[in-house]
This record gives structure tokens, sequence and C-alpha cells, in this order.
């Protein structure tokens, strides 16, 4: 009988992310910067058009509906806002006319709007960082949901702004980018399965676990009792070939220390990893924990046929 990964894997070198994938990924990425940042050049476009009514740099601070953008375009992010004071604001918003909109003189319109497009940079830039863990998630749910519906069984999900599971809408376009959480059954017994979780037997993060329970019995005390563990997964959505042997070193140590903890408990959850930048060592590697049972399954992100085939076994444990 095959094992879950020879379905879809015959060698490590299928593991490995071709430079055709890699030059995808980096497209996609891309893309997905100027989709992000389409709402701050709306901003600032709107701010423009507000600031232009000014006829000099100090009558902005009597213009209440712009006082925000001033203090982004000041260099205070929303967050550091959040911890000053209105005299502190004041002060910035005051540095910002002083030392840069009014030495621009007739031109201090368009040095106000490119200052907040730096600061509106740098957020894009924090948001970023994380968006290749973002997508990963997006495409696995959408291949989960996808297995479950060709197979006829019916799904919730969980909403990442809503505390309550509903059943997925026939329309399901883009429901990936807000999911947190989906649920199913495999004849009579309940699976849940929810991203980033915390596990409390170990006090880290883990960014798959599928759950021997419904989403309304998924509490803390779930969490804390192992056998309602089905199966654990890492998730490496990066795509730079410069960061994967760090990627899957994180991704290494976290599957060690699920495999250690459970093993004390003498429990066997299944174990996976799923990575977009997988370097031929690394191929190499995890080839060799799938032959020698350390790891259970294994596939690259940027093969569409090996996350069918990954979230499919998914779908059935």
């Amino acid at each position: 009988m095959k094992k879950p990964y020879q379905k879809h894997l015959k060698s490590s070198q299928d593991l490995e992310t071709t430079y055709e994938a890699v030059r995808a990924g980096f497209v996609a990425l891309a893309l997905e910067k100027n989709r992000r940042a389409t709402p701050y050049v709306a901003q600032a476009r709107a701010l423009k058009s507000a600031a232009s009514q000014a006829k000099n740099p100090g009558d902005l601070l009597a213009m209440e509906e712009i006082l925000p953008a001033l203090l982004t375009a000041a260099g205070v992010s929303d967050k550091a806002a959040n911890h000053l004071e209105d005299s502190d604001k004041k002060e910035a918003i005051n540095g910002l006319i002083r030392n840069f909109l009014e030495p621009a003189g007739s031109n201090f319109v368009e040095e106000l709007v490119f200052r907040f497009l730096l600061t509106r940079g740098d957020t894009l830039g924090g948001s970023m960082r994380n968006v290749g863990g973002f997508m990963a998630q997006c495409k696995l749910t959408r291949s989960v949901i996808a297995n479950l519906k060709i197979a006829g069984k019916p799904c919730r999900w969980l909403h990442c702004d809503a505390a309550e599971w509903a059943a997925i809408p026939e329309e399901d376009a883009d429901i990936e980018l807000h999911t947190r959480g989906l649920a199913w059954h495999i004849n009579t017994h309940p699976r849940t399965l929810r991203f980033n979780l915390t596990v409390p037997l170990f006090q880290n993060n883990v960014d798959l676990c599928l759950f021997d329970c419904t989403p309304e019995n998924l509490s803390t005390d779930t969490y804390k009792s192992l056998g309602a563990y089905i199966a654990l997964g890492e998730l490496k959505g990066g795509i730079d070939p410069a960061g994967a042997d760090e990627h899957w070193k994180t991704a290494r140590t976290a599957l060690s220390r699920i495999r250690d903890a459970f093993t004390k408990c003498k429990l066997t959850p299944h174990t996976f990893f799923i990575g977009a930048a997988i370097e031929a060592k690394m191929a190499t590697e995890i080839w060799e924990m799938l032959e020698d049972g350390t790891l259970e399954n294994a596939a690259n992100l940027t093969d569409d046929d090996q996350i069918a085939s990954i979230t499919g076994w998914l779908c059935t444990l």
C-alpha cells in the first residue's frame, strides 16, 4: 500500500521548487503588493485634494479632517499614534510643517503627499513581511474546500472577524482571504481545522492543527487534550530561495518539538510539511524524513497537483 506522500512524490527532486515557480511566486507577490497599496494611493489623492485648499502650510492646522494624515506624514505610524498625547501629536505636525513643508515653498502640498506615502510605504512593507504566509494559507484553504466540495461533503468556515461558524455559501469566491478555520465530517466523525494555534503542551505556534471534534467543542480544554489532535503541520509560504533554508530550519524544529512532545505521551498524530521555497538540500532531508517515517507527508506549495493530493489526504484523516 502506498504511503500518503507516494501519491504525488516519486523522489526528492519532486519536492524542489523550479525556477519557473520562483519567478511566478515573485510576480504574485508584486501583484499582491500593488493590490494592498491601492488604498494608500487613494488616500494620498484625497489628501492632495484637501490640502490644495490651503494657501500655505500653516493653514493645514485648521483642517481637522486631515490631521490624522498630517500625523502620518510627520512619520508617526498608526500604532505609535495610539500612545501619544494630543500635545505630542501637535508637536509632531508642527515639526513637519516647520522643517519640511515651509521650506518646500509653493510645492508644500506635493511634499506633504510624498511624506505621507513614505510612512504608508513602511506600513505596507511591514504587512508584506507576512504576505507569503497569508497567500500560502489562502491557497491551502481553497484546496481543502475544493476537495470537500468534490467529495460532496458539507463544510463550515470561521470568518477571521467572526466568532461563529457558518456553512460555506455556494458563491464562495475569495472566501479563503478571510478564513481562519474549516470544519467537516468523515462519515460520522467531526473534523475541525484551525490555523496558527499555540499548542499548550509545548507553548509554541503550529501553522495547521486538525482536531477530532466539532467547532462547538473546540476550546482551551480541547487544545490541552492531546488525544484530540488528528494532524499537525507546518506551512511556509516564503518564495525567496535565499530564505528557504531558514524557513525549513524553523519548520523542522517545530515538527521535532511536536513529535517529541506527543511521543512522550505515547501519541502519534499525523505530521506534514508544505513549503513554497524548497532547495535541493532541503528536499533531500525532507525525503529522508518521509522515508524513515519521521514525517508522514509533504508537498511543494507551488505544485498544484501536490497541493491537491496532500489536502485530499488531510480531508480523509
